[in-house]
């Protein structure tokens, strides 16, 4: 018996026995080993995407896991591989895949959100979306490499130089993730953080964090960089206050790096960004090089993918995790442990 964890309703998600369904031609069957809960999840489970999400859906996007069997005229990769999932499917005939931009395809399926994802035991996808990790890298680490390539996309995304002076606003684990790549580029990081959970842990990452609610970040900011300003500004926190940050804490011709979903319009200091010639700058998702990128640095220990997992729990206790999430407290990254030795033969967790 396999099981997955499904999203039926508001606020419900159950797991239950699922069929296997063998791959087709071009596609891979896969043992999900570890998934990760991320905060578009935790969207979907609030049902702030019910109007994108067909319920009952199996949730599920950042992974890692091994190959079990692969289809007719799949080459490369073979039972027992070690692979993550870039789990985005495009159709290359859209005007944003006509310009080379896939990853945002105007008609993307986003697996794991428009399509089953990986909170399962089986799991089928097309051969096309798998990233070969490295033996060495521990699966549940590698579970990390999804988040690692949107902080990759983004760092990228705002052209970060050696040199530089960046302000991250929202320590969770993106923002975090973003910090550590940021630096691993060269620039010099601050984080902004209300948690004093999330600030001791990027302290101890090697990071400087400032507190919002007590610090006066532009004046810190102002002193750091001798009157500058930040060149580079990092919006991850998703609330109205962070933005002002964001773009106060900017200097001349300063970036700001829009990361954060933001459900509601917000006011914008639009005066600001003429008066020093700000730049805004999307991003979103990620492409291949990115998650190649991403491999990398999980794999060498740039990013310490073991410091930001709180915790692992089987699939069984799934929702639970959710719930546990929602209400923030001490935790970073929850894993949900997919492998078959988590359960007993009636699918019960040992």
């Amino acid at each position: 018996m396999t099981l997955a964890v499904r999203y039926t309703a508001a606020r419900t998600l159950t797991t239950a026995p699922a069929e296997t369904r063998s791959p087709g031609p071009g596609e891979v069957e896969l043992a999900p080993a570890y998934v990760g809960i991320c905060g578009t999840d935790l969207h979907i489970f609030h049902g702030d995407m019910d109007a994108r999400v067909a319920a009952p859906a199996v949730l599920g996007h950042e992974m890692s896991g091994r190959v079990m069997r692969v289809g007719p005229g799949v080459d490369g990769w073979a039972p027992g591989d070690a692979v993550t999932v870039m789990p985005l499917r495009w159709d290359d005939t859209c005007p944003a895949c006509l310009k080379g931009h896939q990853h945002i395809c105007q008609n993307l399926d986003f697996i794991g959100i428009d399509s089953p994802g990986a909170m399962q035991q089986r799991w089928t996808v097309p051969a096309s979306t798998l990233v070969r990790l490295p033996d060495a890298l521990a699966l549940d680490r590698a579970a990390l490499v999804e988040p690692t390539a949107v902080a990759v996309h983004d760092v990228g995304r705002a052209a970060v130089r050696e040199g530089e002076k960046v302000v991250v606003v929202g320590g969770g684990p993106v923002g975090v993730l973003i910090a550590l790549v940021a630096r691993a580029a060269g620039a010099e990081v601050r984080v902004v953080e209300l948690s004093a959970h999330r600030r001791l842990l990027a302290e101890e990452l090697g990071l400087t964090a400032w507190n919002p609610a007590d610090d006066d970040v532009p004046a810190l900011v102002r002193e750091w960089t001798g009157e500058a300003g930040a060149d580079v500004a990092f919006e991850v926190s998703g609330a109205a206050g962070g933005v002002d940050t964001a773009v106060e804490v900017l200097g001349v011709r300063g970036r700001l790096c829009l990361v954060a979903i933001h459900p509601r319009p917000r006011e914008v200091n639009l005066h600001r960004f003429f008066w020093r010639e700000l730049t805004l700058v999307g991003a979103r998702l990620y492409d291949r090089s990115d998650f190649e990128r991403a491999v990398a640095l999980v794999a060498d220990g740039t990013i310490p993918a073991d410091r930001l997992i709180s915790k692992v729990v089987p699939l069984t206790e799934a929702p639970a995790a959710f719930e546990a999430l929602e209400g923030g407290g001490d935790v970073m990254k929850i894993l949900v442990d997919c492998t078959a030795d988590a359960y007993d033969t009636e699918g019960a967790a040992v």
